[in-house]
This record gives structure tokens, sequence and C-alpha cells, in this order.
């Protein structure tokens, strides 16, 4: 699949944001322990998604109850969907310089169309070494779920089933979609929300 830019200026794939704050101490703190300025930005990229994938965890795989949504609270409380832990690994890339956007996939919510679609969020970097895009998905792995990081071919957590409805957006947004914002503002149980507010689509 061709990605397509939201925006011609790599800028702003950089931009601080309310969901990307990475200004804040927690986010600074985690930046300086785990980047320095002899790694490339291949090499931090790595790492970073490896921390977002490994170290932060998936509200729905730990029955969580909170949602977090801003970066500095995704770290702070080591758990968020897969939209929440977007918003963090683009706030470390962000923070190195590295742009960083917002990408989505529509999937079956569970294992059958019956039981409805939702939208998942992973990311996408920009290596000027490479001059390229790559999408990484930093969802956390699970039995049945091997997201990698690559830079030769994508290893992301969820194949798509069209012929099931499944779809790619191409698109790399440099905010988070206001539908992904609107329903992690708007819930405070993410079981709740998972199960039944996820949006189905973008449009």
């Amino acid at each position: 699949m061709e990605l397509i830019c939201e925006s011609n200026n790599l800028d702003d794939y950089l931009l601080e944001l309310n969901e990307v704050n990475f200004s804040d101490h927690v986010i600074s703190k985690k930046a300086n322990e785990l980047f320095n300025h002899k790694q490339t930005d291949v090499e931090k990229a790595k790492i970073a998604f490896e921390f977002v994938r490994d170290e932060i965890s998936h509200s729905w795989d730990i029955k969580g109850n909170r949602v977090t949504c801003k970066a500095s609270d995704v770290l702070m409380h080591r758990e968020g969907i897969c939209y929440a832990k977007s918003h963090l690994l683009a706030a470390l890339l962000r923070s190195q310089g590295i742009p960083t956007g917002f990408c989505y996939q529509r999937l079956m919510l569970f294992d059958t169309p019956e039981q409805g679609y939702c939208i998942h969020g992973l990311n996408a970097v920009f290596f000027q070494s490479l001059n390229k895009w790559i999408r990484v998905d930093a969802r956390g792995n699970k039995d049945g779920i091997d997201a990698q990081f690559s830079i030769d071919e994508e290893k992301l957590a969820f194949p798509i089933n069209r012929d099931l409805g499944e779809m790619d957006y191409p698109l790399i947004y440099a905010y988070p979609h206001p539908k992904i914002v609107a329903v992690l503002e708007g819930y405070t149980n993410v079981l709740e929300m998972y199960e039944d507010h996820l949006p189905e689509s973008l449009c």
C-alpha cells in the first residue's frame, strides 16, 4: 500500500500537541533514559517502539479500567489502548526530531463481522537516513500477535482481510484523528469504551 502524507511539511509531524506532550517532564525523563546522541534515527525508533510495545500494557489485555490519552499519562500509568500507545510513541520520537504520524486500520473488533468493527491506531515514522516512511504498530504482542520493528517489510499486529470489510487507511495524519481523541476523552472506563464505543470508521 502506498502511504499518503496529510501534510507535505515534515515539520507538521514534529509538532507538540495536547496528546503528544513531549515537553512534559515524565516524557523528557524517559527520553533521556532511552536515547543518546550517538544513536541513529533508526536505532532510536526501534528502542522507542520496543519500549512502548513491551513496557506499556494494552488496557484490554490487562482488563484495566483507566482511559489514557495524553502521552505523559500513558507513560505515567503504563497502560493505554492502541490509540494512546501511538500518542506515546509519537511523543518519544518527536522529542528526538524524528517525524512521526498516525495511521489507522478498520478491523473486526473481535472475531467475526457480526461482532462489529473498530478503528485500530498505529504510527508511521519518517527516517531521513532512509528517505522513507515506515509503519510500526506498538499495540503490544500476545498469543497470535507478533508486531516487530522492521525497515524492510511491515510486521504489523494485524493482517487486513478485505473480504470481511477490513481496510488500511493510507493517510499519515500529523494529528491524532478527532474521532479518536473524542472517544478517549469521552469515557472513563476503558473496558466499556473498548467493547461498545470505539469508532467503526473514520468517515
